[in-house]
């Protein structure tokens, strides 16, 4: 594992120092590490919904009224 020295602004230190004692981490390092973990997923859930919108923007338009689409989708998420 690399070992880095980062600095934190006084109340983001104070946060992280809380969640320590509180018993949620056992260290910053465990802490920042989740964050960016969590960070990462986030970004990976925002590059498929931007993906999806993409790949509906070039499907075209429809004709169907809303009441059918919405029949259409909860076709598809009840399988």
């Amino acid at each position: 594992m690399r070992r880095q020295s980062i600095s934190f602004t006084e109340p983001n230190d104070e946060w992280l120092k809380s969640q320590i004692e509180n018993k949620e981490y056992s260290s910053k390092s465990e802490l920042v590490n989740d964050l960016i973990r969590q960070a990462r997923n986030q970004q990976q859930q925002i590059d498929l919904i931007r993906l999806k919108l993409e790949r509906a923007e070039k499907s075209g338009f429809t004709s169907d009224s809303k009441s059918e689409i919405l029949s259409q989708s909860k076709k598809l998420l009840n399988g």
